[in-house]
């Protein structure tokens, strides 16, 4: 599901280019207003749907859940902690209202601290692991680890 624009929304903050992993959503320099230049290569990740302070990004939903001439809201709700899709027909009948929780940290506190970390020693430089790797996804410990092995659980009602 592309995204567009709606141009009487967007007041040209730019926050949606600035967090797009395509770099396909530019500001258009005569109007000072956001647009997606090329909607085929979009990824559909809707980085710019949820950071778009003003709801002026939507998307087109496939003809598999949303008929022809429909509209797909997307609201996020942090006070909530959930995401809000809501489709409508083209006569304006709802026609279903998806939630979905948010699983994303807030903007800003996913830095690491990379200063505070050891330093890799020399067996982990010569080693074809990851720098700081989980134990969890190691496969060098001569077996698949689970998250039950690992002693760690899924949340209720997030699902990845």
């Amino acid at each position: 599901m592309p995204t567009f624009v709606y141009m009487t929304r967007c007041d040209g903050c730019g926050q949606c280019v600035d967090i797009c992993p395509s770099d396909i959503m530019h500001i258009d320099k005569t109007l000072r207003r956001a647009y997606n230049i090329e909607p085929n290569m979009c990824w559909e990740c809707y980085s710019c749907v949820k950071a778009c302070p003003h709801h002026a990004i939507d998307v087109r939903g496939y003809a598999d859940f949303a008929p022809l001439g429909h509209s797909v809201r997307v609201h996020r709700d942090e006070e909530k902690g959930v995401i809000a899709w809501h489709i409508k027909f083209r006569n304006g009948k709802k026609d279903l209202e998806l939630l979905a929780p948010i699983t994303t940290k807030p903007w800003g506190t996913g830095i690491p601290k990379l200063a505070e970390a050891a330093a890799p020693g020399k067996d982990m430089v010569n080693s074809q692991l990851l720098f700081n790797e989980p134990k969890y996804v190691r496969m060098d410990t001569g077996g698949l680890n689970t998250l039950q092995s690992n002693g760690l659980s899924l949340k209720e009602g997030v699902y990845y």
